[in-house]
């Protein structure tokens, strides 16, 4: 009883309700006054009111239904209505939002049967399917569902970081189990096996590997189905090939298989190429080589293999043969939708016994290489020095005999060619050399030298006169 007085109170409520209880309550008061009426004129004029009141209804909820979400297109405006009015009846399909490429919604909505309403924001996008088919990609904005639709799958258009392998902060070949939390040690140990490695020597290695990757985007960002033209791009394409393409991992158990989500691809095909190359490389030639360090020659190669279509081969020893290969790893990548835009290798980690000898052996091969350099360096300083000692003689001598370039000039007495020589010494040195101090102190002897010259050269050539006389 309750339920159908509620119902009939929820009735009343609405346009036609009010309608009918405005006329009813017109034709008591008319009956009460004993004011005459027509019955079947009453009840044209109702339906009059009833029809109007129901136009008016719809008008004003397409008009109002036009602001419930974010449209720009006619047909978005009719499917919006239409979603409402399916609501007032009762009969609403999911409503779900979805953001940064994960879905949100309340308990229940995804099982909802029924014309719906997706929400993307700029860096989402989905795949819808029914129960027999694959309906297509769907990109930021608005998308009306029909009732047999339903998300398939759905990706973050960002580009993403992954990390995998050891902490920064951890050793694992170095801790024991604790005890006190062995889920600790089991997830140091996983991490330590995500990205472990044998050399070709026999050492195992285990770094911590960075992959920057993402749905591949395209050349020209354009808008979507609803007008919205996301920053990420968004190629229809590369989201439905990225949802629907299944990649199986086969397992170490019982050849159990697992589907690898889109965003697992590019980490396990990146450790798969690592322990390939590392294969290939002694332990202390992984720090170590001409122009580039082992480790630095993987980081390139892993690389070229997941972003190019054609690689150079390396042999068993690590060096490029010549021979050019199809990346099977950027085929698979294309095939799947993604791209990966960069591969870090740090903190690479290993036994610390070893890390020790390596480090000693590193040491005394530094000393001998500082002693080879240091005697180098001492042969080329004194190499030199002998250079720079023949040099100034030279100068000196082309500086001092300035005045004897003319062979056929007649012979001086000695005082004036002593003359002729510090002359240009002299002035070489007021030119070059004023700020010397060392400079000034054999400036001053020339000085003294020039002097007692012109007081012998006078003495000189007066006794000359004297004894011609």
């Amino acid at each position: 009883m309750r339920k159908l007085f509620g119902g009939f109170g929820s009735f009343l409520q609405t346009p036609y309700g009010v309608v009918i209880i405005v006329a009813v309550v017109w034709h008591g008061v008319l009956w009460g006054l004993d004011i005459r009426f027509n019955l079947i004129v009453s009840a044209l004029l109702l339906v009059v009111d009833l029809v109007v009141a129901y136009y008016l209804l719809d008008r004003l909820t397409y008009f109002f239904s036009q602001f419930v979400l974010p449209i720009q297109n006619k047909k978005d405006r009719e499917e919006i209505y239409s979603r409402v009015k399916d609501f007032e009846f009762g009969k609403r399909g999911p409503t779900l939002f979805v953001k940064n490429g994960r879905v949100i919604m309340h308990e229940g909505e995804q099982n909802k049967r029924g014309p719906g309403v997706l929400v993307l924001d700029t860096a989402s996008a989905l795949v819808l399917r029914t129960d027999t088919e694959i309906k297509g990609a769907v990109g930021p904005g608005i998308k009306f569902t029909q009732g047999n639709e339903y998300v398939a799958g759905s990706v973050d258009l960002r580009a993403q970081w992954q990390f995998i392998g050891p902490l920064r902060s951890e050793q694992p070949f170095l801790n024991p189990t604790p005890i006190s939390n062995p889920k600790a040690y089991n997830d140091l140990h996983f991490r330590r096996q995500q990205t472990s490695g044998l050399t070709r020597d026999g050492f195992e290695v285990s770094p911590t590997i960075s992959i920057k990757f993402s749905i591949k985007r395209p050349e020209k960002k354009e808008p979507t189905e609803s007008g919205v033209t996301s920053q990420y791009g968004y190629d229809q394409r590369a989201v439905r090939n990225a949802i629907t393409r299944e990649v199986i991992q086969l397992g170490t158990s019982e050849n159990s298989k697992a589907r690898l989500e889109w965003n697992k691809l590019p980490e396990h095909l990146v450790v798969n190429i690592w322990r390939e190359y590392i294969r290939k490389f002694k332990l202390e030639d992984l720090f170590s080589g001409e122009e580039k360090s082992g480790l630095q020659v993987i980081e390139e190669m892993i690389n070229k293999r997941v972003r190019q279509e054609h690689v150079e081969a390396l042999n068993d020893t690590g060096a490029k043969t010549g021979e050019w290969l199809d990346s099977l790893e950027f085929r698979q990548l294309r095939v799947r939708g993604l791209e990966i835009m960069d591969v870090r290798i740090h903190n690479v980690l290993f036994d610390p016994a070893t890390e020790e000898q390596i480090i000693n052996q590193w040491n005394a091969e530094w000393m001998k290489i500082a002693k080879k350099e240091e005697k180098l360096l001492n042969e080329k300083e004194a190499l030199i020095e002998a250079s720079a000692r023949n040099e100034a003689i030279k100068t000196f001598a082309r500086t001092a005999t300035q005045k004897f370039e003319n062979p056929i000039a007649p012979t001086s007495d000695p005082f004036t060619i002593l003359q002729e020589l510090i002359l240009p010494l002299r002035e070489t040195i007021l030119n070059e050399s004023h700020a010397n101090r060392e400079m000034e102190l054999e400036l001053q002897k020339l000085e003294e030298i020039w002097k007692w010259l012109l007081v012998n050269k006078f003495d000189f050539h007066k006794g000359q006169e004297q004894g011609n006389s």
